[in-house]
């Protein structure tokens, strides 16, 4: 049986709704708590990421896009560059601004991911890190980058391809997630035994935003499927700047 790399398609695009499911529960500044509970520190996710929501109107982004298939017979590779636009008023607007590599792979892995985010971006609740979603377990204590940070251990409550296990990293000062180290919740293909997901965030402009998602796909008959996203540099504009 031939494995062909666009059977890769469906898990792709359900990676970039992780992703986008995960970049929601970002936030504003608070203090250091100490000594919270799991619960506590999901009910503070939410209220941050709510006041985040309501403080930050725009940003635009060029991001990099890159799938990378490694097979017995086939070596290849698809690139991208997207300019990302986001108002909070209207949702987010992707423009294309360049491809090259794999003609298959632009067309049928990263279009369609670019497309699933938009699809993501549109129903919030079904892939927000919220207890609707999740059940949620205290792991521990990490410093990254100097920052302590909270390790939250997170099960979907549905096997549904959209959630994801792990773990997930949360700012204990600004209760944003930080990095994830999850796999989907729910295999997407026949064709898939197993997907990493690692993620990181960074802090632009007063918001944390995703900085980088990289997952890596081992094919059932052989090979290996890497899918990399830089979102590159924000230009943000916050509510109190604007007209």
């Amino acid at each position: 049986m031939h494995f062909h790399p666009a059977r890769l398609l469906p898990l792709l695009a359900a990676t970039c709704l992780l992703v986008a499911g995960a970049a929601k529960a970002q936030s504003a500044e608070a203090g250091l708590p100490s000594g919270l509970t799991a619960a506590q520190i999901v009910d503070q996710i939410q209220r941050h990421n709510q006041e985040r929501n309501q403080a930050l109107k725009q940003y635009k982004a060029l991001r990099h896009y890159q799938v990378e298939y490694h097979g017995f017979s086939a070596n290849i590779v698809g690139k991208m560059d997207v300019e990302l636009s986001f108002d909070a008023a209207t949702g987010k607007s992707f423009r294309i601004v360049s491809q090259s590599g794999s003609k298959m792979l632009c067309e049928k892995v990263l279009k369609r991911a670019v497309d699933s985010e938009k699809e993501a971006s549109q129903d919030k609740r079904q892939t927000a890190l919220t207890p609707a979603n999740y059940r949620f377990r205290l792991a521990g204590s990490e410093t990254l980058d100097g920052r302590p940070s909270y390790i939250l251990e997170v099960e979907p409550l549905v096997e549904s391809k959209f959630l994801y296990r792990g773990k997930v990293w949360v700012d204990a000062a600004d209760f944003a997630v930080v990095k994830l180290e999850v796999e989907p919740a729910k295999n997407p293909s026949f064709w898939i035994t197993r997907t990493h997901i690692h993620s990181t965030h960074t802090h632009a402009g007063g918001f944390w935003l995703p900085a980088q998602n990289r997952s890596v796909t081992k094919v059932r008959i052989g090979g290996t499927a890497i899918l990399t996203i830089d979102y590159g540099t924000y230009q943000t504009v916050p509510d109190q700047l604007r007209p």
